[in-house]
């Protein structure tokens, strides 16, 4: 059996976004998050198809009138947050067939109730929403923030998350490598131990810090601010970046994204501002923007490494509030599957 985990800049049949409800932890903050899913949705609209995770079919197709009606498909569920990325399943193909892998959601590590989104995918599943699509079930806890590919059999990832022990105790480095291994077809390994964002929730979910591009470019949140509470562990990230070398032993091209000012919430705390969290889809790449100085100059440097593709800047500072971002709301499907 022959599986590949595809990269996120091949073709793509449909995007999955899990709408925010009074009953998620965006209650207090629904009149400022729902615009920012309504633009998201409406942008990817114009490019491809949207599944959008409803609590409520009718609340959410009333904010969605101006999307492309005919690239929306709403599917009621419940759900305890809005988090696809990681209550998503990971297509993968086999044999030169699409499976959907519905692996185990625990609330990055049993941190938050995950009892709904961890049900989701099979929930839709019955729903026959996949159409006649397999679903197979690893029995691993895995994320889609966690991980990084270029479909041709390397992964990125972060050790602090992957290793962690509140989510497969059980699984030394070697163990959970066979594993993802058998299940997405990967062999070229690409372990980072340095880097984290100061209000991540994830135990440094990949896609908050580096992310793999196409010509064997990995574009990567740098620091220039020495007296900045990052400094230190991301240049000693960006070292070990340049210490990474592709299957064919060449090193990749280093994109720095900018790093913007710093964004706090209310009572304080820093949240977890990140460029790197950008949205790959058919034709277009959608940069995430916090009203800072440095959008503009994160757009243009995304832009870069992905040529011939419109980038759009999308604001989504209110999505940091909950510690996450653009591509962590999202949730791509390959050719096929819709």
């Amino acid at each position: 059996m022959k599986r590949r985990l595809p990269a996120e800049w091949e073709p793509q049949s449909a995007v999955q976004f899990t709408f925010p409800h009074s009953e998620s932890d965006w209650a207090g903050l629904l009149n400022e998050v729902i615009p920012c899913f309504v633009e998201c949705i409406e942008i990817v609209s114009r490019f491809e198809k949207v599944l959008v995770i409803c609590r409520n079919r009718a609340e959410v197709a009333a904010h969605l009138k101006n999307a492309v009606q005919d690239n929306l498909i709403l599917a009621e569920c419940p759900s305890n947050d809005t988090w696809a990325r990681d209550h998503g399943p990971i297509t993968v193909e086999e044999n030169g067939h699409l499976v959907l892998l519905d692996f185990m959601f625990t609330g990055w590590g049993l941190k938050f109730p995950a009892f709904h989104d961890n049900l989701i995918t099979g929930r839709l599943y019955e729903q026959g929403v996949f159409s006649s699509l397999p679903l197979l079930r690893p029995g691993l806890v895995l994320e889609g923030g966690a991980i990084e590919t270029d479909g041709q059999g390397a992964l990125l990832t972060t050790a602090g998350c992957l290793l962690s022990p509140n989510r497969n105790p059980h699984l030394g480095r070697e163990q959970l490598e066979a594993k993802l291994s058998e299940w997405l077809g990967v062999n070229h390994f690409l372990w980072l131990h340095h880097g984290y964002l100061a209000g991540d929730d994830t135990d440094s979910h990949i896609d908050t810090l580096a992310r793999l591009c196409p010509n064997d470019t990995i574009a990567y949140v740098r620091c220039d601010d020495p007296n900045d509470e990052h400094y230190a562990a991301l240049l000693a990230m960006e070292t070990e970046l340049q210490a990474f070398r592709t299957q064919e032993g060449r090193p990749y091209m280093l994109v720095p994204l900018p790093w913007p000012d710093a964004c706090y919430a209310e009572d304080g705390h820093r949240l977890p501002a990140t460029y790197a969290n950008f949205l790959i889809i058919n034709g277009a790449v959608l940069v995430p923007a916090y009203g800072v100085p440095q959008d503009e100059a994160a757009r243009v440097a995304v832009s870069s490494c992905f040529p011939g593709r419109e980038t759009i800047g999308v604001n989504c500072r209110p999505l940091i509030e909950q510690h996450g971002s653009l591509h962590c709301i999202t949730m791509q499907y390959p050719k096929g599957v819709f």
